[in-house]
């Protein structure tokens, strides 16, 4: 009987032990449930429309919460200095359009990991006090604007204190006359880890400028019609742009006190004017210039106080002068470039020694001959003309480029040189363009 009994209450224990199992995993299922709806929860989107019930981008701005994503549709909403302060997506379904009426700056970030994508910017404020930008990312981090279009701005996009940010397939276009009263397109400012891919920018001051930007990227970008440069580094280093068309600019592009500077298979093109370059160096060093284009410029490359800089398989074609080179230039190596058609090719200032070395390119102007037909000149080439020489210090003298007394003078300089430089000559010229 005393058995009977045990074995009764080791049931009922073993009853109650399982229903209480039960009744643990049944509250944590429903924990479980409801953690994950709250997670659910977190990111929710909210629409912005004419008609809707949420009618102004700052309205919604001020709703979400942080990772929501705003959707804004098809209109013109008249905002003006809308600060996104949290982490957030804006995607413009139709291209919407914010006006900011010329008040002043139009979308202002101040978070991390904010997208701004699909929207159409136009008529920002312009200011001799403060630089107005259609988009302005300040002191933050892993944001993304692309697919964007900014009509009558200021300054476009501008990037202050970011980092690793990415500027994506943005169109850019103003309308500007004057540089005093016209901002950039694109302006970045003591920033690192930049990407600026794919944008086509226009009617600028400058069409993309860097200042005080590192460890950065430039790519596939069409930069014209700039007013004064476009592309534009100031005390950047180590940054490299690649495959991008500078057109119709001021200048083409300007690199300044810089370092570690990659250039590689862009294009220079009817960059023309008194003071106009494909590419214009100043004071930079430890750079490279590879595979680019430099078409129909008023100078190809202008280099002053550049060190230690390879320039190499680029085709110089049709310019006024393919190369000038000013004072301290200093362990530049020009190899296997083509040299095409164009009115002077290498221009130097007064009294120039240097240990430059020019090897293995291909002059157009060349006469020698090559008795071994192993595709190398015999005799070396001198690519500074003596009229090149001499209009560097007389430039009124441009007007008898064509003269046949000038061809009498490069005549009788070919045959005796004694002005021009004896330090700037191609040793081993091509017989044939080079190809890379």
């Amino acid at each position: 009987m005393e058995m009977l009994t045990n074995t009764y209450s080791n049931c009922i224990l073993q009853k109650q032990a399982l229903a209480s199992g039960v009744r643990a995993s049944v509250a944590f299922l429903l924990l479980f449930l409801l953690t994950s709806i709250s997670q659910v929860s977190v990111a929710q989107s909210l629409l912005v429309g004419k008609t809707g019930t949420i009618q102004s981008v700052k309205k919604a701005i001020q709703l979400a919460q942080p990772h929501d994503t705003i959707y804004i549709s098809q209109g013109t909403y008249l905002e003006s200095d809308i600060i996104i302060n949290k982490p957030l997506t804006l995607i413009g379904r139709h291209n919407p359009v914010i006006d900011g009426q010329f008040t002043g700056e139009i979308i202002t970030i101040q978070a991390d990991s904010v997208v701004v994508e699909g929207l159409v910017l136009q008529n920002v404020k312009v200011s001799a006090i403060k630089d107005y930008a259609a988009i302005r990312i300040s002191r933050s981090k892993h944001c993304i604007l692309r697919n964007n279009q900014i009509r009558n701005a200021f300054f476009g996009i501008y990037l202050e204190k970011a980092d690793s940010c990415q500027v994506q397939n943005n169109r850019i276009h103003s309308q500007s006359t004057m540089e005093s009263t016209s901002g950039n397109a694109i302006h970045v400012w003591y920033c690192n880890t930049m990407l600026i891919e794919d944008n086509q920018v226009s009617g600028h001051r400058d069409g993309i400028y860097f200042e005080f930007v590192s460890n950065s990227r430039i790519i596939n970008n069409i930069s014209t019609k700039n007013l004064r440069y476009g592309l534009h580094f100031m005390f950047s280093d180590n940054n490299v742009y690649r495959s991008n068309r500078f057109i119709n600019n001021g200048a083409g592009v300007a690199v300044m006190y810089s370092k570690h500077i990659t250039m590689v298979e862009n294009t220079f093109q009817n960059n023309w004017g008194a003071s106009a370059y494909g590419i214009l160096l100043k004071d930079i060093t430890d750079s490279r210039i590879e595979k680019n284009t430099f078409l129909q410029n008023t100078v190809g490359i202008h280099a002053e106080g550049t060190n230690r800089t390879i320039i190499q398989h680029n085709e110089f074609r049709q310019n006024g002068w393919a190369l000038r080179m000013m004072g301290s230039c200093e362990e530049l190596r020009f190899e296997r470039n083509n040299f095409i058609a164009n009115t002077f090719e290498v221009a130097s200032s007064n009294n120039y020694t240097s240990n430059n070395t020019f090897n293995g390119n291909y002059w157009s102007s060349y006469t020698g001959y090559d008795l071994d037909r192993d595709g190398t000149g015999d005799v070396p080439h001198k690519p500074v003309k003596l009229f090149s020489y001499l209009i560097e210090d007389v430039p009124t003298a441009m007007v008898l480029i064509r003269s046949l007394f000038i061809d009498l003078l490069e005549l009788a300089e070919r045959v005796a040189p004694v002005l021009t430089p004896a330090t700037i000559q191609d040793d081993g010229p091509s017989m044939r363009l080079n190809h890379w």
